[in-house]
């Protein structure tokens, strides 16, 4: 018999998540800001501004998926497939 165990990830994990995430993004945005304007002050100004506005969406978009019990946008997309079947077939 297979437990059904809901995992979610704890706020540490999705700080962690975030915080390397937003390193490499940062990164490339440095790069890319810097291939741009030609000027290194610039391109670290707008990698500096990017990485702490970015890594506070980011946090909080996690939690907002952690709101959604896993499975169910599946079990959504489902129902809908199965009711589009049914409508056609009443057509």
């Amino acid at each position: 018999m297979t437990e059904n165990i809901a995992y979610r990830e704890s706020r540490l994990r999705s700080i962690l998540k975030a915080c390397s995430w937003r390193f490499v993004a940062t990164c490339a945005t440095f790069i890319i800001a810097y291939l741009v304007t030609n000027e290194t002050t610039f391109a670290f100004t707008i990698a500096g501004v990017e990485i702490f506005a970015k890594m506070i969406i980011y946090y909080f978009h996690e939690r907002a998926w952690q709101l959604i019990p896993r499975g169910s946008i599946r079990k959504l997309v489902k129902k809908n497939r199965h009711n589009k079947a049914i409508d056609s077939n009443n057509k």
